[in-house]
């Protein structure tokens, strides 16, 4: 058995999904952002706690369809394994970050509708992570817009 840890991560995409090329493996980050809610009795009204940001990585075919189907905005729901990325800035310093490296990707249907449509595509080769360190970087380092509710 293994010792993943294994997150479901619910929110709205907060930063474009663009697809990027490693060593010929199709690849996207992008960033979820989660903020919860709870009534306030006091203030007979909805009040938000903190938002949560989670930078979320896929890789092949997911990596693909998340970047054919998902926007800026779009309640998601992302199942996959933590994982810490470490990398150096052009500066030297050392950077690290926590990811979720997604096994699956989907619209959160109690927000709206979608269709589905299958898409033939031939297997990947194997899997590649460059241009990672300089995707968070970029991530981390760029104003992600906050997401409509």
């Amino acid at each position: 058995m293994s010792n993943d840890n294994v997150l479901t991560f619910h929110g709205h995409v907060g930063t474009p999904v663009e697809l990027r090329e490693g060593a010929s493996v199709p690849w996207v980050l992008f960033r979820v952002a989660s903020t919860p809610s709870f009534w306030d009795q006091a203030s007979r009204s909805w009040r938000d706690l903190p938002t949560t940001w989670m930078s979320i990585k896929a890789f092949r075919h997911l990596a693909q369809n998340a970047a054919e189907s998902l926007a800026v905005g779009d309640p998601v729901v992302v199942i996959g394994r933590l994982r810490t990325e470490t990398w150096a800035t052009k500066e030297g310093e050392a950077r690290e970050s926590t990811v979720l490296e997604a096994t699956l990707i989907a619209h959160d249907l109690s927000r709206g509708v979608t269709r589905f449509r299958k898409v033939d595509r031939q297997q990947g080769q194997a899997q590649a992570s460059d241009g990672t360190a300089e995707a968070l970087a970029e991530l981390e380092n760029g104003a992600a817009q906050s997401p409509a509710a």
